[in-house]
Order: structure tokens, then C-alpha cells, then sequence
């Protein structure tokens, strides 16, 4: 058993993992920078250190300094988290050289899916489906239009090391095609040190599903069944469940399908701890492979509640080198669930971040509500991160029942002094679409389109 976990991350991820970690009486290191002094993780952890200036390029971007800060407080693990070096080969394989285990998988299986036009070729070998595209990286604009014109448009154009929607495009025509070429290099370059970018078939109004996974050091990998991250803005998820209306009321035999796709694509990467293998679902019920996030996920909380598995406690034994002790025949859905995840940004002002401080803060709460946060009255919101406030989630029988809880918490969480995204949840759920769970990828661009936005705007 570990006796000490450093958690090189902040926000409700760094809240989420001390909390398994106190539940696994495992005592535990926040290390944050100057902004987050006063953070809710800082509070909340046995030790805390501060390495570095607000900047993350100052402080949680700094390996050296966060290995230092574990020798020093002589832990047995650094957690990742999500985001920050969560997803970097090099990072483990320095805690490694260190004798300090790092929570997540191994460089090697993260450095075979690292670069996302390998990750193709991986699922290829896998025998998995990907949409139509190119062959690696796309070196120049040439190659580019030779690509575009064998695939057809409309294409993606997407960065190798990308996340988040950074560094991806979509182009419908030659000219747009050279515009985002040069775009998605020139972000990509800036966002994560590599210009290389991909271009894959671009297929319209899709739905984008994902398969948790979990595999031990002894080679056994399941997976939890799926989420449906559709409802998304600039390719950032905004609200996630799980079922998939989707796969549920049109394509159960997907489920299987795709969910033995992941474990094929994990399995010819070597994958160990949980992941994620992400799909696209084109509306003929054909799956294609998109990526594998090789970390925890923000929508982690959705697969918990349903399968009723701890997925962070599930990393750290992992990591410990315990065997999984699940089989693919313990998992089990039961019920639905939802997820809004709350930006501190204002959703009709182009969705601007709206940093500092929190006036007023009150959390719903009740029976099928849970609310992973670092927010609380008085926290001084800082410019320099992620937006992301938390995520509520809402459990019900069934996804009425869920989606009516969700409704109910949305109306009763109280954040003053800054901008939310609440108002704009609210509409989400309150669309008859979405309420019948008809949606697709391209859902939010079209809720903002014209008089709907009015009355998006008007409900607020």
C-alpha cells in the first residue's frame, strides 16, 4: 500500500483525488503555485508546497520541481490528474528513473499513442475502423490538397499532440483547406511544441462516443461501457452521459462492438490504468476511432455512478500492482447519469473567461446529485488556468428521472460575483431535443443559431 501520494494538479481533479486517497488512508502532497495558495486542494492535503509562479509554464508544467517536491516529502506516487503533464511519456518515465510511481500508463504504452496519427496506424493494426484520412502527418500544403481531394471534403485537420480542440479545423473547400492548414500548424506549435497536423474525412453530425478502460500490469483490460461527449462547443465536451440515448434507443449492438474496439486497440498498445478510446458515430451507426486519452477523464464521474466502480481508487491499486479484481462480467449499468461541466465564463459574451472572486456560492445538493468542485464563497477565480469550476452530476433510474434532477440543480446553484455557464446548461436541457436525446456534434452550434439564441438569452 502507498503511504504517500504527491498530486501534481489543482482544481476539483486535485479535490477528486484526495479524496480516494483519504478513503484509501493514504496521506497525500498538493503542490500549487502562487495563484492557488488559498485553493480548496491546498486545504484539503496533508502536506502542501508551492512550486512556482501563477503561470503554469511557471509551476505545474515544471517537472523538476515537482519531482523535488516529492523527494522531498518522501512520497511513494505522484497522481497527474488530467491536463498539465498528465499525458506526458516523459514525465513517467522520469518518476520512474526517480523510484516514484507515476499513477497513469507507462511511457512506453503513452508514447505508442502520444502522436495521434501513430495511434491510427495502432488501430488499424487493431482492426478497428478510422475514418478515411491520411497516412501520418501532413508535411506541406500540397500533400494536404492531394489528401483532401482523394478523401473528399468536407476534412478535419487535426494536430498530432492536440487536445481540447486545439490545434483542429474543419475546411470544406481548397481555400479553407489552406487557411486552416497554416492555422492548425501555427496552434498546434504554440499549444503543445509540435506543428504536426493530420487530416482525417470529416463526418457531419455525428455522435462522439468514448469507452472507459481499466487494465492491470498482468495484462487484463476491461472496459465500462460508454459515454456520449456529443454535446460539445469548438470541440470542447459541455455536457456528457452516460448511456448513450444513441446506443440505447437505436444501436445496442454497438456497445459491444465498439467496447471490445477498445480493449483490441489497448491491448495492441499495452496499455495499463484507466483510459479512454474515443470513437465517432456517424448516423448510419457506423463507428470509426478517433484517440486514446491516456489519463483520467473529466467525465469520469458519469462511469462511477453508473457501474458504481471508483475509478481513481481503481488507478492507485493499479499502480500498486494489483490485479484487477473486476471482470468484464461484474460490469454492470444501472440507471443514468449526466454531466454540466460549470465555466467561469459568460455564455453570451462568445463565452469570454470570467475570472474572480466568488461572491456568493451554493451548491445543490439531494438525493442523485453530486457536485465535484474546488469552488467555494470567497475563492478568488485566477486567470491563468482552465476555467472549469466543477461538474454536476445528476443520477436517476432512468434518464428522465436524471434529467429532470439535473434541471432541478441547475436552478438552485448560486455562484455570484463572476459569470457562469449555468444559464446556458439550462437551456441545454430544457431543448426538446436534447430532452429526446436526438443530437448530434454540431447540437450546440445550432442552439446558438439565430432566434434560438434569443430565447436562450431570454430564459436566462
Amino acid at each position: 500500500m502507498f503511504e504517500k501520494i504527491l498530486v501534481a494538479n489543482r482544481g476539483e481533479i486535485a479535490v477528486r483525488i484526495i479524496r480516494a486517497c483519504k478513503e484509501l488512508n493514504i496521506r497525500t502532497v498538493a503542490v500549487y503555485s502562487e495563484a492557488d495558495a488559498n485553493s480548496m486542494h491546498v486545504q484539503m492535503a496533508d502536506e502542501a508546497i508551492c512550486i512556482g509562479k501563477s503561470p503554469a509554464s511557471e509551476s505545474y508544467l515544471r517537472i523538476d520541481r515537482i519531482i523535488s517536491a516529492a523527494e522531498i516529502t518522501d512520497v511513494d506516487a505522484i497522481h497527474p490528474g488530467y491536463g498539465f503533464l498528465a499525458e506526458n511519456p516523459q514525465f513517467a518515465e522520469i518518476c520512474s528513473n526517480c523510484n516514484i510511481r507515476f499513477i497513469g500508463p507507462s511511457s512506453q504504452a503513452m508514447n505508442a499513442l502520444q502522436d495521434k496519427a501513430v495511434s491510427r496506424l495502432l488501430a488499424k493494426k487493431a482492426k478497428v475502423p478510422t475514418p478515411p484520412g491520411s497516412d501520418g502527418v501532413v508535411e506541406d500544403e500540397q500533400e494536404a490538397l492531394a489528401t483532401a481531394k482523394r478523401v473528399g471534403y468536407p476534412i478535419m485537420i487535426k494536430a498530432v499532440a492536440g487536445g481540447g480542440g486545439c490545434g483542429m479545423r474543419v475546411a470544406h473547400n481548397d481555400i479553407s483547406l489552406r487557411k486552416g492548414f497554416h492555422a492548425a500548424r501555427s496552434e498546434a506549435d504554440k499549444a503543445f511544441g509540435n506543428p504536426g497536423v493530420y487530416i482525417e474525412k470529416y463526418i457531419e453530425n455525428c455522435h462522439h462516443i468514448e469507452f472507459q478502460i481499466l487494465g492491470d500490469n498482468l495484462g487484463n483490460i476491461i472496459h465500462l461501457n460508454e459515454r456520449d461527449c456529443s454535446i460539445q462547443r469548438r470541440n470542447q465536451k459541455v455536457v456528457e452521459e452516460t448511456p448513450s440515448p444513441l446506443i440505447e434507443n437505436k444501436y445496442r449492438d454497438l456497445r459491444k462492438k465498439m467496447g471490445r474496439a477498445a480493449i483490441d486497440i489497448a491491448k495492441v498498445a499495452h496499455y495499463t490504468n484507466a483510459g479512454t478510446v474515443e470513437f465517432i458515430v456517424d448516423d448510419r451507426g457506423n463507428f470509426y476511432f478517433l484517440e486514446v486519452n491516456k489519463r483520467i477523464q473529466v467525465e469520469h464521474a458519469i462511469t462511477e455512478e453508473v457501474t458504481g466502480i471508483d475509478l481513481v481508487q481503481q488507478q492507485i491499486l493499479i499502480a500498486m500492482g494489483e490485479p484487477l479484481r473486476i471482470s468484464q462480467g461484474d460490469v454492470v449499468m444501472k440507471g443514468h447519469a449526466i454531466e454540466c461541466r460549470i465555466n467561469a465564463e459568460d455564455p453570451f459574451n462568445d463565452f469570454r473567461p470570467s475570472p474572480g472572486r466568488i461572491e456568493m456560492y451554493y451548491a445543490p445538493g439531494g438525493r442523485g446529485i453530486r457536485n465535484d468542485s474546488h469552488a467555494y464563497a470567497g475563492y478568488t477565480v485566477p486567470p491563468y488556468y482552465d476555467s472549469m469550476l466543477g461538474k454536476l452530476i445528476a443520477y436517476g433510474k432512468d434518464r428522465r428521472e436524471a434529467l429532470d434532477k439535473m434541471s432541478r440543480a441547475l436552478s438552485e446553484f448560486l455562484i455570484t460575483g463572476i459569470k457562469t455557464t449555468i444559464p446556458f446548461e439550462q437551456a441545454i436541457l430544457q431543448d426538446p431535443n436534447f430532452r429526446r436525446g436526438v443530437y448530434s456534434t454540431s447540437f450546440i452550434e445550432q442552439l446558438l443559431g439565430g432566434a434560438r439564441r434569443e430565447l436562450i438569452e431570454d430564459r436566462a
